[in-house]
């Protein structure tokens, strides 16, 4: 079975909210010379400044994946998301080849803002093609890591059922022994 990767308009999305390891503690977008590496890989200039609106974006995006596993989310987080893409306008544009329309962030935006209007396009792109639902966060407390949902039925909850899953399963399953 060839190997399953997260469809190519999600991906940013994931590395974004993968950019904080919170089982070992580490932030990327904190540490020396990471934030530099995202905004390279994300293709897009980032400031020290830019780092806690990041960080919002980031938080209410994973709080939206883990509301496709089922977690309800927060209605101050969805605001805050709302508000974030709000406040980073897209422009529709139509190709003159093909007639196809497609989302992009406003000209004349930057930082942060060029960022989160990345963010917003490429989270209606993939509500329009039915893959935005698949995107999750791992149901893990010491985890909340980003993945893409491959399984036939949706219904993923762990990042990993070798790691995540059988730390949950096994957590159950001694609740369950030492109840009488």
């Amino acid at each position: 079975m060839g190997e399953r990767t997260t469809p190519s308009g999600l991906v940013l999305v994931e590395t974004l909210i993968n950019t904080v390891d919170l089982e070992a503690g580490r932030d990327a977008l904190t540490a020396p010379d990471g934030l530099d590496a995202f905004a390279r890989d994300a293709s897009v200039a980032l400031a020290p400044d830019d780092v806690p609106t990041v960080t919002r974006l980031r938080e209410a995006l994973r709080a939206a994946c883990a509301a496709h596993t089922g977690r309800a989310m927060p209605a101050s987080t969805a605001a805050d998301l709302a508000d974030l893409f709000a406040d980073a306008p897209l422009v529709l544009r139509v190709d003159a080849a093909t007639g196809a329309a497609r989302l992009h962030p406003a000209a004349g935006l930057s930082g942060a803002r060029a960022l989160t209007a990345r963010v917003a396009a490429a989270v209606a792109a993939a509500e329009a093609d039915g893959t935005w639902q698949r995107l999750k966060a791992c149901e893990a407390e010491s985890c909340r890591w980003a993945y893409y949902d491959h399984s036939p039925a949706g219904r993923r909850r762990w990042c990993s059922m070798q790691l995540c899953g059988a730390r949950s399963k096994m957590r159950a399953y001694r609740a369950k022994r030492r109840t009488p």
